[in-house]
């Protein structure tokens, strides 16, 4: 199993040099039309006219470039779903705008771009940055969310916060996790929904 790369790591250029930006674009259509695992740093290199040791000047590794792209991939999704949160309403239509966007979002990403989607998962097997950064965010989003409808007396108090904002993380994992959202496709929208009740339900107070 592959190292998961820490952030001072992704990259050994500058953030803001173009050709970073066209390393990263360069494999984003190559492991968009070959898949992660089939495309090598000589065929990005190859591909962009560059040398493999050019490349390595920016990144430590294909690994690294797999981060890069799965970290704009999964930012855009939780970008989204803010959008769609701070709509405005209360603690429970935000949580519910949340959840559905994230989930949506991510079935997108699975039917219209498969091998992107592949890199996520794998991301997801492995831990990368880009996971845990990920998962992160959306707990971050799951305890903004509980405290405000706590704070506007929408939500129970009595169970401790770090353990409802877990619970309720984990009940979402099946359909934001790109490891796990593929075998529950079928059940979408239903479950989702269903599930979404079910966790307002338990916060009631």
């Amino acid at each position: 199993m592959s190292q998961a790369q820490t952030p001072e790591t992704l990259a050994r250029g500058p953030a803001e040099h173009v050709v970073r930006d066209q390393i990263i674009e360069a494999a984003n259509a190559c492991f968009a039309r070959y898949g992660y695992q089939k495309t090598t740093v000589a065929d990005l290199a190859r591909t962009i006219g560059f040398s493999k040791a050019y490349i390595y000047r920016f990144f430590d590794s294909k690994q690294a470039i797999g981060e890069a792209i799965c970290r704009d991939r999964l930012d855009r999704i939780i970008a989204e779903a803010r959008v769609a949160m701070d709509e405005g309403g209360t603690a429970t239509d935000r949580f519910r705008r949340m959840f559905r966007s994230v989930t949506a979002l991510s079935v997108a990403l699975f039917f219209d771009d498969r091998k992107i989607y592949e890199v996520a998962a794998l991301s997801a097997l492995e831990q990368w940055n880009s996971a845990r950064h990920y998962a992160a965010t959306l707990r971050s989003i799951v305890e903004e969310l509980v405290r405000e409808g706590r704070e506007n007396g929408e939500f129970e108090r009595k169970t401790p916060l770090d353990e409802t904002c877990r619970a309720i993380f984990y009940a979402m994992m099946p359909f934001i996790d790109p490891l796990h959202l593929e075998r529950n496709l079928d059940l979408l929208p239903d479950a989702q929904n269903e599930v979404t009740s079910l966790i307002l339900r338990s916060l009631a107070p």
